[in-house]
């Protein structure tokens, strides 16, 4: 942690909707004219899409199981350890960005599937903001954790999981059903070892409950609108939090347990700008010297 530079932590699993939360961020840190240097945690990955895929087929060849996105093997998580470490010390640092589509690998003249060059951190900012996979991951070799001054975790139940990765992956990213159910059945020991563990460590949990049957998520012709879900948002440490101003400000919202609060899912966003916004207020004024 850094009074000076301090660091935001968005970590969920693929398909999650950390992606949207972090918009929710970047609508936080414009009105109130916080300059956030951004990193994209899948831009931590060790390989690119076509090697990747080239190791798990030669793996798959030789009998031997496929290697996920969620476990140390295939992200650089020394590297992410020390952007948080060097950032947190000076306020220095560098990322580069994983091209997903083709829209934005069309913008910058790449394939799909690659990384840009790595690049230094813009200057004169005044926090990281990450969003990805290993926001809060610990190793037996890092320890990411250590480092943010808020930790958010994105954790919508399993099924919901699957179906938003499913459709992302099949309607916007190319791949086909059978391949991103081999990737979810690939990646589960993983999940359960380097992901899930996160969510103990997090300030704040953010968790999409569907109120509609997800039973069989891999013929789940839709995603689940937001009014067909509940966000149960958990607060590790609930002292200093308002709850009865959250309760009052949030139509439909109660309370079931001294640190939790359940929201309709389309209240979410306003949720997020009511619990947010005074926290990265109270980072400001630290780096400030206010407080």
């Amino acid at each position: 942690m850094s009074i000076r530079h301090p660091i935001i932590a968005v970590t969920g699993s693929s398909g999650a909707g950390t992606s949207h939360v972090r918009k929710v961020f970047e609508g936080i840190f414009r009105r109130e004219g916080v300059h956030a240097a951004i990193v994209e945690g899948d831009s931590f990955h060790r390989y690119d899409r076509a090697a990747l895929k080239a190791l798990n087929d030669d793996r798959e060849a030789r009998g031997e199981g496929r290697l996920s996105l969620f476990g140390p093997d295939t992200n650089l998580l020394g590297e992410l350890e020390s952007l948080f470490r060097t950032y947190s010390e000076n306020a220095t640092g560098r990322r580069r960005r994983y091209l997903h589509d083709k829209e934005e690998a069309h913008a910058v003249g790449q394939a799909p599937g690659t990384f840009t060059p790595w690049e230094p951190l813009p200057d004169n900012t005044d926090l990281l903001f990450y969003e990805g996979l290993h926001g809060a991951v610990r190793t037996a070799e890092v320890d990411v954790a250590r480092y943010p001054d808020l930790l958010i975790g994105v954790v919508p139940v399993i099924n919901l999981e699957w179906i938003q990765k499913i459709h992302r992956d099949t309607h916007m990213r190319g791949y086909s059903r059978e391949a991103v159910m081999r990737t979810i059945l690939s990646r589960m020991p993983d999940y359960v070892h380097y992901i899930v563990p996160q969510f103990e460590l997090t300030h704040i949990n953010f968790q999409r409950v569907p109120v509609v049957d997800t039973s069989n998520p891999f013929i789940a012709r839709d995603i689940p609108i937001a009014s067909e879900t509940m966000v149960v948002i958990r607060f590790a440490d609930p002292r200093g939090v308002d709850f009865p101003y959250l309760l009052s400000m949030i139509k439909d919202s109660f309370m079931t347990r001294a640190n939790t609060i359940v929201i309709p899912g389309d209240r979410q966003d306003l949720a997020m700008q009511l619990i947010l916004t005074p926290l990265i207020w109270r980072l400001m004024a630290r780096r400030n010297g206010v407080e």
